[in-house]
C-alpha cells in the first residue's frame, strides 16, 4: 500500500520563517570561497542548518494568516538573521579594515592580486588578511558559536514574534563602530614603526646630502613593514578572539533571554 508524504500548512510556513531568519546569518558569514559558489554553498549550509534545527520549528496556526502578516513576519526574521550576521562579519571587517590602512602606509596598495571572493584586483594586505579571518573563523570554532545563537534565537524569539526595533540598530552601529578601533589597534604599530622611518631617513638626508635616500625610501619603508608584519600577525589570532567574544556577549545580551 502506498504512502503520500503530507506537509502541512503550517510545517511549510514555519519553516518559510526560520529559513529566512537563517538566510539572512549566512549572506555576511566569512567563507572562504570564490564567487562562482557562495550562492550555492550558503544556500546548501542554510537549508541544511534550517532542518537540523527541526525541534525547534515553532508551531504556527495557518489558518488566517493574510499575505501582509506573512510579509510582514518575513522581513522580521530576515531582519533579525541580517543583524547577527552583520555583527558576526565585524570581526573580519576589523582585520581587514587594519590590513587596508597597512597596506597604504606601506606602499603595498599599488600592488593587487585577484581577489578570490569577488574576482576583482584588489589590495595584497586586505586579500590576504580576508583569507586569514576566514581561516581563523572556522580554526576558532566561532560557526559553532553561530548556529548555537540561532538555536538560542528561535527560543528566545520565536518567528512571528520578532518585531525590529530602534535597540537592535543602536546596537548593531555601537557594535560597528568597534571595525575602526580594532583595525587601529591593529595597525598603529606599524604605522608608528614606519613614521619613524620616515622621520630618520628625513633628518639623514638633511644631515648628509649626498645621501640620496629618496630613492631607496619606497623598498625601505616596504622592507620594514614587512619585517614588522610578521611580528603583528602573531597577536591577530588573539585579536581575533576577542573581538569575536565581544561580539557574541552581545548577541547573547541582545537576542538571549
Amino acid at each position: 500500500m502506498h504512502t503520500e508524504l503530507v506537509v502541512s500548512e503550517s510545517t511549510l510556513l514555519a519553516f518559510a520563517l526560520v529559513v529566512s531568519r537563517i538566510l539572512g546569518i549566512f549572506v555576511f558569514i566569512p567563507m572562504p570561497v570564490n564567487e562562482a559558489g557562495p550562492s550555492v554553498a550558503r544556500i546548501a549550509i542554510a537549508l541544511a542548518s534550517t532542518i537540523a534545527l527541526y525541534p525547534r520549528w515553532p508551531s504556527i496556526q495557518a489558518q488566517g494568516i493574510g499575505l501582509g502578516t506573512l510579509c510582514i513576519w518575513l522581513l522580521a526574521e530576515i531582519g533579525l538573521g541580517t543583524a547577527i550576521g552583520l555583527m558576526v562579519s565585524f570581526i573580519s571587517e576589523s582585520i581587514t579594515f587594519g590590513a587596508r590602512i597597512l597596506a597604504l602606509q606601506a606602499g603595498y596598495g599599488y600592488a593587487s592580486v585577484v581577489d578570490p571572493t569577488t574576482q576583482a584586483d584588489s589590495d595584497v594586505l586586505p586579500v590576504l588578511a580576508q583569507l586569514t579571518a576566514g581561516l581563523l573563523f572556522f580554526t576558532t570554532g566561532l560557526h559553532r558559536y553561530i548556529i548555537a545563537a540561532f538555536a538560542a534565537s528561535l527560543d528566545s524569539f520565536p518567528p512571528s514574534s520578532f518585531t525590529l526595533s530602534r535597540h537592535l540598530a543602536t546596537t548593531v552601529i555601537q557594535l560597528g563602530s568597534n571595525v575602526f578601533v580594532v583595525g587601529l589597534r591593529l595597525a598603529s604599530p606599524v604605522i608608528a614603526l614606519l613614521l619613524m622611518v620616515d622621520i630618520a631617513m628625513a633628518l639623514l638626508g638633511r644631515v648628509s646630502t649626498q645621501l640620496h635616500l629618496s630613492h631607496h625610501a619606497f623598498s625601505i619603508k616596504m622592507l620594514i613593514a614587512l619585517i614588522a608584519l610578521a611580528t603583528v600577525f602573531a597577536v591577530v589570532p588573539s585579536l581575533y578572539e576577542s573581538f569575536s567574544s565581544e561580539t557574541f556577549r552581545q548577541i547573547q545580551a541582545t537576542f538571549g533571554r
